[in-house]
């Protein structure tokens, strides 16, 4: 089951954070408020929203300044890719411009109408989304190469020993009449040749990782496109 979307509102207008709660809670959404930017980045820590809308003009603390804490301060890092949509009733584009390379995803001018409002919030949420997918795909590749690593370093070290015990029994066991020793070389080559397909095996898996390795440039300017598209 889908766990429900939480999205945190921050206005210093009651009456905008009803219209939202309401609105946004009959689609399915959880929903928290907060009047200022303080209560906003103490929420952020202890309800983990999956996005924010903002309003940029606020008492005490701006929208502005809310963003700029959530991207750059380490106390919130691991809170920076929480998506926000900025709201505000300045509609000069370097209002907008300095929003965007704040790191906000969106930025909406007052009045709004609520159906585009549903409509950037679900394009956001996709877009999140899809990142994450990306960032899995990322960490499944770098998983396969570090296993390919181990199990190649240990069968290299079995090897050489087992080479040499192998050697040392076939120089032996001729004429000697020990089966134990002989049947110990057979399973000392034995063991080899798994070794040998084991490492045939792994390499093949290894090739595949780095082939996919070499696509992480092309994920990186997908995540890019993806979150340039979003502030479009």
């Amino acid at each position: 089951m889908e766990t429900k979307k939480r999205i945190l509102l921050v206005d210093d207008e009651q009456i905008n954070l009803e219209f939202f709660e309401v609105m946004l809670t009959k689609l399915g959404f959880g929903v928290e408020k907060a009047e200022n930017g303080y209560d906003a980045l103490d929420l952020v820590k202890r309800w983990k929203p999956d996005l924010i809308i903002l309003d940029n003009i606020m008492p005490k603390l701006s929208g502005w300044e809310v963003t700029r804490i959530l991207k750059t301060s380490e106390e919130y890092r691991e809170f920076a890719d929480v998506p926000i949509i900025m709201f505000s009733a300045m509609d000069d584009v370097k209002d907008k411009v300095e929003g965007l390379e704040l790191g906000a995803d969106d930025y909406i001018t007052k009045p709004f109408n609520f159906s585009e409002v549903l409509a950037r919030i679900r394009a956001v949420l996709r877009t999140r989304e899809l990142i994450h997918q990306i960032e899995r795909r990322e960490a499944r590749i770098r998983i396969s190469e570090e296993i390919a690593r181990m199990v190649l370093e240990y069968t290299d070290a079995l090897r050489e020993p087992l080479a040499t015990f192998a050697s040392d029994a076939s120089a032996t066991a001729p004429g000697c009449g020990d089966e134990l020793l002989e049947k110990t070389r057979s399973q000392a080559e034995k063991a080899l040749a798994g070794l040998d397909e084991l490492n045939r095996s792994v390499a093949s898996l290894r090739g595949e990782a780095e082939n996919l390795r070499e696509t992480e440039t092309e994920l990186h300017a997908i995540k890019k496109k993806i979150r340039g598209d979003a502030t479009q």
